[in-house]
């Protein structure tokens, strides 16, 4: 393989990815509150003049929570392939994806209070 081949293989895995992407916002409506959610997270973070670092939690939240998101997905996505019976595993899959989601999200949440509460206070007064 040349080293054309490679980044024309390159550019199609990230074709693959943003295709991904694109399903999940299509089709999973969490995915589109978290997307919505990041985007009021963003403005508040430019409106409050946030620093460098909390921009790094901000940023790590975010994209911790959409990953977790597609990976959730795609568990779910598996199983239904596997299987359209009831199985306890099946669901015990799809809920341990689920609870991986919820922790992080809920972590998201206590980052963005930590940051954001402050600010807000601040602004109030």
């Amino acid at each position: 393989m040349d080293s054309r081949d490679k980044h024309v293989h390159l550019w199609k895995s990230f074709s693959y990815a943003l295709t991904g992407i694109k399903i999940a916002l299509g089709s999973e409506r969490n995915m589109r509150i978290h997307f919505f959610v990041s985007l009021l997270v963003i403005g508040c973070s430019i409106f409050f003049s946030i620093s460098k670092q909390e921009w790094l939690f901000v940023i790590i939240a975010i994209g911790g929570i959409f990953s977790l998101e597609l990976v959730n997905t795609a568990i779910e996505r598996v199983v239904d392939l596997v299987t359209e019976d009831y199985h306890p595993l099946a669901k015990q899959a799809k809920d341990l994806a689920a609870g991986a989601v919820f922790i992080y999200a809920i972590t998201a949440v206590v980052i963005g209070s930590i940051i954001f509460l402050p600010y807000f206070f601040r602004w109030l007064i």
